[in-house]
């Protein structure tokens, strides 16, 4: 079936992946398995070498959709046995296709990402802000938990705790100082910037791009030893490629590599 929420764009190397689920894109099983399906979907691309992922309209993710939620609560009917587990490994896998993917992926925060989609952020490679970006974990009011984890990689354990606990939400200029994310522009740049960063790393080597993304996820939690060694290993992996050969011949010629992705 054709995606209705998650829309991709591709053109000059950059996939745009973008949530269109109006009013405020709150997330739903439907969303979770369309977010998989995309991301999944670019990892088989030769013509793919990054990704910027954004919400359409005033808001990037509310989050759960609380409306459908709260109906489902007053309905009669008991639900399907298993449904919650089955909702909550979907959402799971939603944000790990993002982390997991083979490129780059920019989030582009064109508003607020609350709850889960403060985890769709944090599940990017690095961020973009809106002026009018915010970001938090209300479940704490609604009745819900969750997000905390994704919290972390953004925040230190402590402030994490703190939004956590109280529903506090971070705007973007807070979020630029903490370094968190590398720009704030006016809403009406925010794909402008987004682009021209997708542009600098679709111009790298393919093929090392996609093994840098491989490195860093897996050295994120290990010691230094290890991790330095992991890395080592991937620029081996890279140093017989015809893409390695064509960057060295390139800077030896200053001229512009011309790569091909192997």
């Amino acid at each position: 079936m054709s995606p209705e929420i998650i829309k991709t764009e591709i053109a000059d190397h950059i996939a745009t992946v973008t949530i269109d689920r109006p009013p405020v894109n709150a997330m739903n099983r439907q969303m979770f398995d369309e977010i998989q399906a995309a991301f999944d979907a670019l990892n088989n691309r030769s013509d793919v070498r990054v990704a910027i992922f954004t919400g359409a309209g005033k808001c990037f993710c509310a989050g759960a959709d609380m409306k459908a939620r709260s109906a489902n609560l007053e309905g009669h009917a008991a639900p399907r046995p298993g449904a919650m587990w089955a909702h909550s490994r979907a959402a799971r896998e939603a944000f790990h296709a993002i982390l997991e993917c083979s490129v780059p992926v920019i989030g582009a925060i064109n508003g607020p990402a609350l709850g889960g989609g403060l985890a769709l952020v944090a599940s990017c490679d690095m961020l973009i802000a809106s002026e009018n970006a915010v970001i938090g974990l209300p479940e704490i009011d609604v009745g819900l938990l969750g997000g905390g984890r994704h919290c972390q990689r953004l925040f230190g354990v402590y402030k994490a705790r703190k939004m956590m606990y109280t529903g506090e939400r971070i705007g973007a200029s807070e979020l630029y100082r903490r370094g968190i994310v590398e720009q704030v522009v006016p809403a009406d740049q925010l794909l402008t910037e987004a682009r021209a960063l997708a542009r600098n790393i679709a111009e790298k080597s393919p093929l090392a791009i996609k093994l840098a993304k491989h490195a860093m996820n897996t050295i994120e939690f290990m010691d230094l030893r290890d991790g330095y060694r992991f890395e080592q290993n991937m620029t081996h992996d890279l140093t017989g490629s015809e893409d390695a050969k064509e960057a060295a011949r390139a800077f030896v010629e200053k001229r512009k590599p011309q790569f091909q992705g192997g």
